[in-house]
This record gives structure tokens, C-alpha cells and sequence, in this order.
């Protein structure tokens, strides 16, 4: 009765359900594991944004970079801005999703060492090729708050470096590059402002201050991993389906081939024609 199994057909389905059971194990333990990963950034943050401020020097270096535990965290820094090294970042985008440019400028300190600054979104404006106007820092010394962050790269955004873009625009956050370009020892990281003393003078376009990031949202990892391995519980019991259907089939068909035969067994033989004879 069983023998079908062996036949090409059922082999390869069997041999299928095999190989999708460990995988779609395999894959709800990757979206427990996103969402382990979600829960712990949101942790992370949640504690960073409720630390206490503290001098972003305590938890960088030059040529160092801040501690991944240390993300977020608020960090001060006091100098005075220069100008001189601001560069806006290309194709960043506002809580409307509108595209422009984050704006980068360099707080120098008393010693020299310097901390680059996100200072929020500006609208890019009808040319592209052209870096816009950006209403200046505010002047003489200043000091300013935010959120520490780590410099950015190719592998933890996606983006890709680009060469030849116009004076004063870069692609990526980085301190290192920054530090190159303007010959200033800078912290490593950098500092997305939230607060500014004194406060800048009221000027229009000043940049946006960036909003805080979401650490609210855990997503759908977890039901999607519920769901993998409920679809892997379920290969199984579809096979068994399979199997039972086939042999109910069989044997339906065995029946009726059988029943069939006793029928045409049970016929009368014609009678001889008389007449003819």
C-alpha cells in the first residue's frame, strides 16, 4: 500500500518537506533574533536619552571612537563654531520625508581639539550642484548639547562614498574625514545638537533640530517568528495529509475496479439465436 513513497514523484515531495522544516526553523530564529535585537536598541537608547549630560570628551577620544553601550547618550561640548569647516550632507531627509541636507560644523575647543556638529535639516533647494545657503552658527563661545553618535560608513548605512561632489558637501558623517579635510584633532563621533547656549539668533532656514530616535517600536520580528515555525509544524502534518489522501484514493479506486469486475463476472451470456439457426 505504501509502495507509492518510493515512487520519483513522492520521493521529491518528501525530500522538499525535509529541507523546509529546518529552514523556516531556521528563519524564526532569525526574526527572534531581530527582535531581541530591537528590544535591546530600545533599551539602549531609553537609558542613553535619560542619562544625565556629560562632557562628550569622557566618553570619546581623538582618534578613538565612542563605546557602542555610549550611543545616544547626551554629551556637551563648549568651543566656539567654525564656519569655515561646515559641509552639508547630501540626500538626508526631514521628519516629512522631504529630501535636503544635514549641516556638519566643527566646535573648537580652548585646546584645539574640536567635535563635529550635526546641526540639523536644511531644504536643498532648486540646485543641486550647488551647496545652499546655511544662516550662520551663533558666534563667540558657545555651548552644546546633544545626542553622541558614531561616525558613519558604508556598512552601517548602505550609502556609498562618492568622489567629485561639490565644494562644501560630503556623503557620510565622519569625524575622521572631517578631521582630515579641515586639519583639526577631532573627538571621535560626532554630536546630532538638540540645544544650543546661547541660542542662535532667530534667522530663517536655521536648521532643524533632528527628532529623537524611536525606541518605542519593537516591530513584527516576533510574530513573524511565530509564524515560521508554525509553518514548519505545519510541513509535517500537511505530508501525513498528503500520504492518507493518496492511499484513500488508491483504494477508492481499487474498489471501484474491483466492484467493476464482479459486475461484468455477473453478466448473462447472450442466448443463441434460433431463428439463424
Amino acid at each position: 500500500m505504501y509502495r507509492f513513497l518510493l515512487s520519483r514523484q513522492w520521493v521529491i515531495l518528501t525530500l522538499v518537506a525535509l529541507l523546509l522544516i529546518p529552514t523556516m526553523i531556521w528563519l524564526g530564529f532569525w526574526q527572534l533574533h531581530r527582535h531581541e535585537q530591537r528590544v535591546a536598541r530600545n533599551d539602549l537608547i531609553a537609558s542613553s536619552l535619560e542619562a544625565p549630560p556629560v562632557p562628550m570628551r569622557e566618553l570619546s577620544s581623538v582618534d578613538g571612537a565612542p563605546d557602542p553601550d555610549d550611543r545616544y547618550r547626551a554629551v556637551t561640548a563648549t568651543g566656539v563654531y567654525d564656519e569655515d569647516g561646515q559641509v552639508v550632507v547630501r540626500n538626508r531627509s526631514n521628519a516629512d520625508g522631504t529630501v535636503g541636507y544635514h549641516v556638519l560644523t566643527p566646535v573648537v575647543g580652548d585646546d584645539g581639539t574640536a567635535v563635529l556638529v550635526n546641526r540639523g535639516w536644511i531644504s536643498a533647494g532648486s540646485d543641486l550642484t550647488t551647496t545652499p545657503e546655511i544662516p550662520a552658527p551663533p558666534s563667540g563661545e558657545v555651548t552644546v548639547t546633544g545626542r553622541l553618535m558614531a561616525d558613519e560608513t558604508s556598512d552601517t548605512t548602505g550609502i556609498r562614498d562618492r568622489s567629485g561632489l561639490p565644494d562644501g558637501m560630503v556623503m557620510m558623517i565622519s569625524s575622521q574625514e572631517r578631521s582630515a579635510a579641515t586639519g583639526l584633532p577631532m573627538l571621535g563621533g560626532y554630536l546630532e545638537l538638540t540645544e544650543t547656549t546661547p541660542e542662535p539668533a532667530a534667522q530663517d532656514g536655521q536648521p532643524q533640530p533632528l527628532p529623537a530616535p524611536d525606541h518605542t517600536g519593537i516591530g513584527a520580528h516576533l510574530a513573524y517568528a511565530f509564524q515560521w515555525w508554525i509553518f514548519a509544524a505545519g510541513v509535517p502534518v500537511g505530508w501525513v495529509i498528503l500520504v492518507r489522501r493518496e492511499i484513500q484514493d488508491r483504494r477508492r479506486a481499487a474498489a471501484k475496479a474491483a466492484s467493476a469486475a464482479k459486475a461484468k463476472d455477473r453478466e448473462p451470456e447472450p442466448e443463441p439465436d434460433h431463428a439463424t439457426a
